[in-house]
């Protein structure tokens, strides 16, 4: 049975009017963003430990909970990402069982965004979608850039003119057009939506959002199979549009609601925003229903720097409600955080991850996330892509001759009598 089958339409996640399928991104009536909607009756039948675990190791193993028409036709090879027992860096915070969900090695773009994108360019082409596109702070750009290239369709990205260099030649490689814009993510996103409402491309985090959003579940879905079928008690993830806490803890209620999970969702959730750029940190410790927008984001954490979040009401709701919580990190944290994981497990994550990671330590520190239960932290990109952030605060390596002796100055090795070297 295809997917089809199991997608009721698209639903209001504010009034609960139900829309069909398609290029749709917000209610008539109120304006409140859609939600692919899923009938799990008609899914449960169809589904169970065995059959995702016989099929390959990524993330359309759970293709019965993605909202295609049919099988996916652009990124077969996605997800699958590595969970991580992080001993050493447990020890350095003081936590006993801590896990990385390390999406900084996912195919092909090093981020969680070939999640996402995947999805929606698998829509985009169930829809007769030709043109596609993305307003991006760099992850997403890269993602609909290689991706689109490997699926053959053409690609006009739109991103901050801020943007670190790196991320806009890990766009252009791929052949999309890329256009820089003098303003903030929140202004080239509104620019994004004219252009979608113009032309109707397909833009993946316009009105296609509803499709891309549910390929972050996937990130849920693994944790959970890798842990052996049960929910961690604590995940700390980055915060952006606020979509991906949102969908993670979707992809724990819907393995609940299956049966393929057999204990409730009590899983806290965490969200972890630079202070530069804090709209919904700053909404959670304020205690106030909806977020204020930063007009102006200031942090070298620019894949997170989305001022006006679209999913920033939905993701301090569902932190409240899980009984977590939000914070913010300067960015010196940002950059130690980056540093602390690679040191102490070989894990070179972005901007992003340093921020989270950082985020993770000042929770354990402050007794909001007990040192004794099981905590997963979530890394979305790799630090290849942000390496300016923190090339000075690493020590320039010493030049020395190519001699011997330079070398034992150098380490302060003494003299002692040679060993012998086994053949």
């Amino acid at each position: 049975m295809a997917s089809n089958d199991f997608v009721l339409g698209l639903k209001c996640r504010v009034c609960g009017k139900l829309y069909p399928k398609g290029a749709h991104f917000f209610c008539a009536d109120d304006s409140g963003p859609l939600e692919v909607a899923y009938d799990y009756e008609k899914i449960k039948p169809h589904v169970s430990r065995a059959k995702f675990q016989s099929r390959p190791k990524n993330m359309w193993r759970y293709r019965e909970l993605l909202p295609l028409d049919g099988e996916p036709t652009v990124g077969p090879q996605v997800g699958g990402t590595p969970l991580i027992r992080a001993d050493r860096l447990a020890d350095a915070l003081g936590v006993e069982r801590l896990w990385i969900k390390n999406d900084a090695v996912n195919f092909p773009t090093l981020s969680f965004k070939d999640r996402v994108v995947s999805v929606a360019l698998s829509k985009a082409r169930e829809l007769g979608m030709r043109m596609v596109g993305c307003a991006s702070t760099g992850n997403l750009a890269n993602s609909v850039a290689a991706l689109s290239a490997s699926a053959g369709l053409e690609a006009t990205i739109l991103v901050p003119a801020d943007l670190e260099r790196v991320k806009i030649l890990g766009t252009a490689v791929y052949g999309a057009k890329v256009v820089k814009v003098s303003g903030t993510y929140d202004q080239v996103n509104r620019l994004c939506t004219q252009i979608v409402m113009e032309y109707g491309w397909g833009f993946v985090n316009v009105n296609l959002r509803p499709f891309y959003a549910e390929g972050s579940k996937t990130v849920g879905f693994e944790i959970a199979e890798d842990l052996g079928w049960r929910f961690p008690q604590h995940v700390v993830c980055p915060m952006a549009g606020g979509a991906l806490i949102g969908k993670i803890h979707k992809g724990f209620t819907e393995l609940s609601k299956l049966g393929l999970v057999d204990q409730p969702v009590t899983t806290k959730m965490y969200g972890a925003q630079a202070a530069g750029c804090n709209p919904i940190a700053d909404c959670v410790k304020s205690n106030r229903e909806r977020h204020k927008p930063v007009r102006t984001p200031n942090t070298i954490c620019k894949s997170l720097a989305i001022g006006d979040p679209a999913d920033g009401y939905f993701a301090a709701k569902l932190i409240r409600e899980t009984g977590g919580w939000a914070e913010d990190v300067t960015d010196a944290e940002i950059v130690e955080g980056m540093q602390l994981l690679a040191k102490t497990e070989g894990v070179f994550a972005e901007t992003a991850g340093g921020t989270t990671l950082a985020v993770a330590k000042k929770l354990i520190e402050s007794g909001r996330i007990p040192r004794h239960e099981e905590i997963v932290i979530c890394i979305t990109g790799n630090g290849l892509k942000t390496q300016d952030a923190v090339f000075d605060a690493l020590d320039e390596p010493a030049v020395i001759k190519p001699a011997l002796a330079d070398f034992k100055e150098l380490v302060g090795l003494g003299e002692r009598a040679a060993e012998p070297v086994l053949v």
